[in-house]
């Protein structure tokens, strides 16, 4: 037992050296290092437990700081005994940290090391190279144990002391690692030696742990030095073609991936310059250890290996050092050991290592030693696949780091052939999942596979395009690269879902199917492709799985895969064909019982299995939307299906019908199947009525001129079925039925058991039903069911306690109110209004977005009726009507974007169709035909419309100052409003001028430049006639100058550019009628560009005639053009001849000639 002499030997030890430091002439330290301290280290050893620990820190630093001068080669033994001192003592007893002596004791140990590690260094075959490499393991074991310690109570600075030192210290290790790199670390006899690779192991270690504390806090210098070190490593192991394979090395490799993945997922910067140097060093893992471990043909090397195994804790958590000697025991028993188990005390420091837990303990949540690996927890083969995982999670930290660098590496990390032949050479992350033994090296690439086919790749493989390897040429095009991957991949993962049986590989692979079926453009891959993704996963589905407890979900996530196959766009001719195939044989004979429908309704119909049911009714509803032909012969086994689920859900005990889970009451999974089941009801519902969108599509049209109409682009609305196929024989097949049946089955034997459920959420998915009836169903009802639908949703909006269902109501009066029934009666629009009106002062958003939109479109609806006479017969209602459509709509203009497009909207329709009474001169404007909706009120709504306008264009978004043009465009076009006496109409123009001009986005552009062509005199122009055709005509000169060049726009170029020429054309016919100076002179200076301008457009229009064969016939189109052309020609020919340039004048009668 140690007293308190011991302690004293300590003390005058230091006591004496300091005493001996201070003297002058000073003797040599090493000697006195070696006399005082190092000669008789065993007994100051024994001492450190008893002496207090702010004494011991400071002697510490004190011979630290005393070593860290060492120059000459007198100092080596002195700074390799003090390394092993500072060991021993740290491995004894808690060495007090604080915030001043950490920085200390780092930088000390930094100088240590740069003169241990300073060249030449010995031979890396040497014992002398092993015994100089000593010391530097020493010291990273001392650094990691106090760091483990202190990171406990740390802060953000010593956490950045500590990598700095790692950084500092690395670049010393480089040379040393590049030369001795595959150099075997045993000497002749097979004793092990230790090497540099044994020390980078514990300084990665160390790197990790303090990038898994405070990794998202460093300074961006610090994470860019710490990327750079850690490729150049890699490029060390990339440069030499092939990894060395023993345990020394095994060591390191875990550790530096380990360190890779801390970094990758903690650090902010950028990683794109890395990201190749990373891959190619990443994909040399990917078969590491399959070539069977390494030989030890003496046992005390392996002895001497296992001895140093206890250093190093990364992938190695809970492992017993005699594991071999131990009987065996169940992996959940051994976790059991592993808890239990007590260490020393001396190495409890161990158990606070950041780097505690491999990598593969991210993704798996079973033991490290499974049972279904094969093989003991202690063997090489098991060591090597966490390096393999390691390696491959390393892969998915970069995919999802930098997604957009990443993808330009796909070709290296899959295959574009032979995938299911193994490579061994050139391994992907296929081979990986395809081939390797081990069950966690396959989940782990199927995950990492998972997470590239995700976020920004499921963009970049929309170019990829599939076609015959024989067809290329020398040079092989990205897109076709792209589309030999998609079906190597395609291949290698239906051959392994038909032929694994591990549930937790299954559902990974399930993952990976369902991003790869959403990201892949079937449209421009083989035909029979997406077929045989269906056929496939049928097959397995009808196969079942083995695994009881996986069973569901397994089962579910096939169905969801299924799912995604039916939902892609734009559907596949083979696949409605195989479903034609399957719907013209009907459901009743044996021979189809196998086919993929009659499977669906299979499993929809275990009502039972909630998750199970309600997977398999998505996958009928995806099937009606995009495949909306075969919904006819399926009608009655849907209408029979969801009437059981409904019926159940009303008249049987819930309790007993639904089979929920642990964490989900009863009631809700059963209103999650209603609504499954309502929403595949409304699918068919809309699939057979021809239902094509509740969007008012002209909203996103320009104007219809011949140079326009060309470019009108079609909305695809995801609430509606897609009828057309790329076969235009399919295109024109008519639907066998209206819906008319149908919609009245569904009225009277669906909708009315569950319209007044007791369910908020299926009260609004019924009642969006009536949001998909189409204008023809409508009108075929009878009156009692017309009056049914109406009353429901007015109702449903005015006395719903739910927002859900109350916005639904709103969006089905938006839709009904366009039916041309429903104007009949001006009492349906009055309560249509009361109804929408009310719900626009509702305090969520999301009811007034609804609300707003059903404003305006049945301020739509009205601007058709305008000249209706069976529209009512009293003046005084529908003014009041118009009066509060008006109120409404400005007051919704100062609510939020979303709303105030739809109120602009709004305005616009009625700035068309109310005839003002009175204007500013007090002259009656009306027509003497009598209009129901004229004369509501005087001019000074429309001062009050065109303010909030002006307002919307500068608050709101694109979307807003896209509809004010349209709503302006609208305004212009209103008989009874006179713009040239209208105060604000410059404004106006300049407004529009302004986004012609200015605007980022190009639709907004377009709405401009197409308002501006719609006054039909120079005088709606008043004086601002001549600065409108100057600002149209340098919008059109610097179109292809324009810096405008995102993809977004990109698509709406050609569309700008003819809606410019239609509008320049327009202005050109008016300029002879509104002749100024200014106009005159601006025509004059750009007559010749204006003269060149227009002979393009006739070369470019008789180049339209030769290239489409139509001869000496024109098309409408074609004539149109022409005479557009023809009357701007004549315009400014008599312009220019009276702004005396007679020349350019004859010009310009010549090239009129010429155009027709």
């Amino acid at each position: 037992m140690f007293t308190a002499a011991s302690a004293g030997k300590w003390r005058t030890a230091f006591l004496s050296l300091r005493d001996e430091i201070s003297t002058t002439p000073q003797p040599p330290v090493p000697r006195l290092l070696q006399d005082l301290i190092f000669s008789h280290s065993n007994s100051l050893l024994a001492a450190v437990s008893l002496l207090p620990p702010h004494e011991l820190t400071s002697d510490c630093l004190f011979l630290l700081d005393l070593v860290s001068k060492a120059d000459g080669p007198d100092w080596i033994p002195v700074s390799l005994h003090t390394c092993q001192l500072i060991h021993d003592v740290c491995a004894r007893v808690l060495v007090q940290q604080n915030s001043s002596s950490w920085p200390l004791f780092l930088h000390s140990f930094a100088c240590v090391l740069e003169f241990l590690l300073r060249p030449p260094m010995p031979s890396p075959r040497s014992t002398a190279y092993s015994s100089r490499v000593e010391p530097v393991i020493q010291c990273f074991e001392t650094l990691r144990r106090l760091a483990a310690l202190y990171q406990r109570n740390s802060s953000h600075p010593e956490n950045i002391h500590l990598v700095k030192f790692v950084l500092r210290i690395i670049p010393f290790l480089h040379h040393d690692l590049v030369a001795s790199y595959g150099c075997s670390n045993q000497e002749p006899t097979g004793k092990k030696l230790l090497s540099l690779w044994d020390a980078m192991a514990l300084a990665f270690d160390m790197f990790g742990g303090a990038f898994s504390v405070s990794g998202s806090l460093f300074p961006n210098d610090v994470c860019q030095s710490t990327l750079e070190v850690l490729r150049k490593v890699m490029d060390v192991l990339a440069s030499k073609g092939q990894l060395v394979e023993d345990r020394s090395m095994w060591r390191f490799y875990s550790c530096l991936l380990d360190c890779v993945h801390v970094v990758l997922t903690n650090i902010k910067c950028p990683v794109s310059d890395h990201v190749s140097s990373f891959i190619a060093a990443l994909r040399m893992f990917f078969c590491f250890g399959l070539n069977g471990p390494p030989q030890f043909p003496h046992p005390d090397v392996v002895r001497k290996d296992k001895q140093l195994n206890v250093k190093l804790s990364p992938l190695r958590s809970g492992v017993s050092k005699n594991a071999n000697d131990t009987p065996y025991r169940p992996p959940h028993l051994r976790k059991r050991d592993d808890l239990n188990s007590k260490l020393p005390e001396s190495c409890d420091w161990r158990r606070l290592s950041a780097q505690d837990s491999a990598s593969s303990d991210v993704i798996l949540s079973d033991s490290d030693f499974s049972d279904s690996d094969g093989s003991i927890r202690d063997s090489y083969s098991a060591q090597s696949s966490k390096v393999r995982i390691a390696a491959i999670v390393c892969i998915q930290d970069l995919c999802q780091a930098d997604s957009k660098s990443f993808t330009t590496q796909w070709m290296t990390l899959v295959p574009t052939n032979d995938v299911l032949k193994p490579r061994k050479l050139e391994a992907t992350l296929m081979t990986c999942l395809l081939f390797d033994p081990h069950l966690k090296v396959r989940i782990a690439s199927a995950s990492a596979l998972s997470t590239m086919m995700d976020g920004a790749s499921s963009i970049f493989l929309q170019v990829a395009e599939y076609k015959e390897s024989s067809k290329y040429g020398s040079f092989t095009p990205l897109s076709n690269s792209l589309g030999l991957v998609l079906m190597q991949l395609h291949t290698g993962i239906l051959h392994l879902i038909h032929r694994d049986n591990h549930g937790r590989l299954l559902i990974q692979l399930f993952k990976f199917l369902l991003l790869l079926i959403s990201s892949t453009p079937y449209s421009r891959m083989p035909g029979e492709l997406l077929p045989k993704v269906i056929m496939s996963l049928h097959a397995r589905i009808t196969e079942g799985f083995s695994f009881k407890n996986d069973q569901t979900g397994l089962l579910v996530a096939a169905i969801g895969c299924l799912t995604a196959a039916f939902s892609t766009f734009p559907p596949q001719m083979n696949v409605h064909n195989m479903l034609l195939d399957e719907t013209a044989a009907g459901f009743d004979g044996s021979e189809r019982k196998s086919g993929v429908i009659f499977t669906l309704f299979r499993f929809a119909e275990q009502y039972s299995d909630a998750s199970t049911c309600i997977e398999a009714l998505q996958v009928l509803r995806a099937m009606a939307l995009n495949y909306p032909t075969i919904v006819s012969a399926c009608w009655e086994r849907v209408s029979v299906l969801v009437y059981k689920l409904l019926q159940f859900a009303v008249v049987e005990d819930p309790a007993k019908t639904w089979k929920a889970s642990v964490k989900e009451p009863v009631g809700y999974v059963g209103d999650k199947i209603l609504t499954a089941a309502i929403k595949v009801l409304d699918g068919c519902l809309r699939a057979i009525s021809g239902f094509k969108g509740n969007e008012d599509l002209h909203f996103d049209r320009i104007i219809d001129t011949p140079f326009t109409s060309d470019c009108i682009r079609s909305i695809r609305i995801s609430s509606a079925p897609s009828y057309g196929f790329e076969n235009p024989e399919i295109a024109q097949e008519q639907l066998s039925q209206a819906g008319c049946y149908q919609w009245s089955e569904a009225i009277r034997k669906h909708i009315v058991l569950v319209l007044h459920s007791g369910s908020a959420v299926v009260r609004s998915t019924v009642v969006t039903c009536f949001a998909g009836i189409t204008s023809s169903v409508f009108v075929s009802f009878s009156q009692q069911e017309r009056e049914f639908v109406t009353s429901s949703i007015i109702n449903a909006a005015l006395h719903d306690k739910s927002p859900s269902v109350r916005s639904a109501a709103c969006r089905a009066i938006g839709v009904v109110s366009c039916f041309p029934e429903t104007s009949l009666s001006i009492g349906i629009y009055e309560k249509f209004i009361l109804a929408v009106e009310a719900n626009t002062r509702d305090p969520l958003i999301s009811v007034r977005v609804t609300a707003s939109w059903a404003l305006a479109n049945v301020c739509e609806a009205l601007r058709y009726r305008v000249n209706d006479t069976s529209f009512g017969v009293g003046s005084n209602t529908t003014s009041q009507v118009v009066d509060s459509l008006i109120e409404c709509a400005l007051r919704l203009t100062e609510d939020g974007d979303k709303v105030k497009a739809n109120a602009v909207r709004a305005l616009g329709s009625i700035s068309k169709y109310v005839k003002l009474r009175c204007m500013t001169n007090n002259h009656d404007v009306l027509p003497s035909v009598h209009h129901h909706l004229s004369g509501a009120v005087d001019s000074s709504w429309l001062e009050r419309t065109v303010q909030a306008f002006l307002s919307c264009v500068t608050t709101g978004n694109v979307k807003v100052q896209w509809n004010v043009c349209h709503a302006l465009s609208n305004l212009f076009s209103n008989e009874t409003v006179k713009l040239q006496d209208m105060d604000w109409a410059p404004s106006v123009f300049s407004i529009l001028l302004l986004l012609l001009r200015d605007a980022s986005n190009f639709k907004i552009r377009i709405q401009a430049a197409a308002a501006l062509a719609v006054p039909v005199t120079p005088l709606a122009y008043g004086r601002s006639f001549p600065d409108v055709v100057k600002g149209v005509w340098h919008t059109l000169q610097n179109l292809n100058s324009d810096r405008e060049t995102t993809p977004t726009n990109f698509k709406y170029k050609k569309s700008l550019e003819n809606q410019l020429t239609s509008t320049m054309l327009h202005l050109l016919s008016l300029v002879s009628s509104g002749r100024c100076e200014a106009l005159t002179d601006f025509l004059l200076k750009k007559a010749s560009f204006l003269e060149e301008w227009l002979r393009g457009l006739c070369v470019t229009l008789k180049e339209e005639d030769n290239a489409s064969g139509s001869g000496s016939t024109s098309t409408s189109g074609e004539k149109q053009k022409k005479e557009l052309i023809s009357r701007a020609i004549r315009s400014l020919a008599r312009s220019l001849e009276a702004g005396h340039n007679p020349e350019m004048a004859l010009k310009l009668q010549e090239l009129d000639s010429n155009v027709n």
